[in-house]
């Protein structure tokens, strides 16, 4: 068994994020954590190592390790990438262009194309409700949550 604080590169729950925050994403030093700003609230900024991010696949690719690059775009029009998709649990098969799906990862790079090192990949692609709120629920977190 893990203990807190051993063999996890966190220590709290995954963040929900739309593609257009993580690139705005910055750290304050070389291989720090990746910082969301929430200074126009008047908060501080918030650590970002894990993500919990929605998105249709546009595009899939293998790696050289075989773990399967996914491409996607969430409803901010931005697209992000998830590395190493093939290599974590599925569920039902999704690793394909036109389904909508979660990928919980960690934050890899934020930009111009955000990268995560995918840790779960889900297909919510069978209820229409999951893709059509989701811009509205990452907004209502960040606005109600001071976390």
């Amino acid at each position: 068994m893990v203990k807190p604080g051993e063999g996890r590169p966190w220590q709290a729950p995954p963040v929900k994020l739309l593609a257009s925050q993580l690139r705005g994403c910055r750290r304050r030093c070389p291989g720090g954590a990746w910082l969301l700003g929430r200074e126009e609230r008047g908060l501080p900024p918030l650590a970002v190592p894990l993500v919990w991010m929605q998105g249709t696949v546009e595009a899939v690719a293998e790696e050289e390790e075989g773990g399967g690059r996914l491409r996607l775009r969430d409803g901010s029009g931005g697209a992000f990438v998830a590395e190493g998709a093939r290599a974590v649990p599925q569920g039902r098969p999704c690793l394909c262009p036109g389904k909508y799906v979660m990928v919980l990862g960690l934050v890899q790079d934020v930009g111009p194309e955000p990268t995560l090192r995918a840790l779960k990949v889900t297909d919510l692609s069978g209820n229409p409700w999951n893709q059509s709120m989701w811009e509205m629920e990452v907004e209502d977190l960040h606005r109600n949550l001071c976390f």
